[in-house]
């Protein structure tokens, strides 16, 4: 589930202080906690907790809120959802960080985050506009494996990376759209495709 690092910290601490004390902070006491001002933002960030199912309030009672507990999920690991990444043209590569829960088992074998897909260009490979990437950072990458891969260290995209001499094949995944083709100078591999996330409520 994507959160911001504000809607992190605040989920942490009202599972903290629910455990510590046996019901939850006020909405002022999460501001003073956070070092935040007005209370209206921690309602804010409250609210879309609630709304994504990672909070819930009793019914018509005070100080009743509380995480849920998933507990039958598999174990989770916390990674960094650092922007969009284009499966059709490339597009300005942009790092704007929340954090995204993931079964352990996505991990890959180093430092590992994640993007959110837009276009359809992978979608032969099951990766749809709006899913979100698994991606395992490496700077070098095996022909036929799904990248994220930088064209003049400016805008990304997710293509299957084909090494051919001193040139770069970037393959689509949809029938309509042709390869596209770079001196390999021009290209920077950021990470491999390990997985895929896809909500089906968004």
């Amino acid at each position: 589930m994507a959160m911001t690092r504000r809607q992190k910290e605040i989920l942490d601490f009202v599972g903290a202080f629910v455990k510590e004390n046996g019901y939850s902070p006020s909405l002022e006491e999460i501001a003073d906690e956070l070092g935040l001002s007005s209370v209206s933002t921690v309602h804010k960030h409250v609210s879309h907790l609630l709304e994504k199912g990672l909070l819930r309030r009793g019914w018509n009672q005070n100080r009743s809120l509380e995480p849920v507990r998933f507990e039958r999920r598999p174990r989770a690991a916390v990674i960094p959802l650092v922007g969009i990444v284009a499966a059709g043209q490339p597009i300005e590569a942009i790092e704007d960080v929340e954090t995204l829960d993931i079964p352990e088992s996505f991990l890959g074998r180093g430092e590992t985050y994640a993007l959110r897909v837009a276009g359809e260009s992978m979608i032969d490979e099951g990766i749809r506009d709006g899913d979100y990437v698994i991606v395992e950072r490496r700077r070098k990458a095996h022909n036929g494996e799904v990248v994220i891969a930088i064209i003049d260290g400016e805008e990304a995209t997710l293509k299957t990376f084909r090494q051919e001499g001193a040139r770069v094949r970037l393959i689509p995944a949809n029938k309509s759209m042709k390869p596209m083709i770079f001196a390999a100078r021009r290209v920077e591999i950021s990470g491999v495709v390990t997985g895929v996330l896809r909500h089906f409520r968004r």
